[in-house]
């Protein structure tokens, strides 16, 4: 689908999405495509990249009975 867009004075556009976040490339002929996008922390970013901590995650949701809580630690700790 092609839509036609005229810039305000500013020489800005209005997209209509608000509270959106998009990805700006820009090619070497002036043509400029936007991709909605999705923005996250670096926190985020490194927790799924760490395989072995989600697949700790995915191993314990899979068996909770494992799971030590903090009631079974602090009967331990008696």
């Amino acid at each position: 689908m092609t839509t036609l867009v005229s810039t305000d004075a500013r020489g800005r556009v209005s997209l209509g999405h608000p509270n959106q976040d998009y990805r700006l490339t820009e090619h070497a002929d002036g043509t400029l495509v936007l991709e909605p996008a999705v923005v996250m922390s670096e926190l985020e970013r490194r927790f799924l990249a760490d395989a072995g901590l989600q697949a700790q995650i995915a191993y314990y949701r899979a068996h909770p009975e494992e799971l030590v809580t903090s009631e079974r630690r602090a009967k331990r700790a008696k």
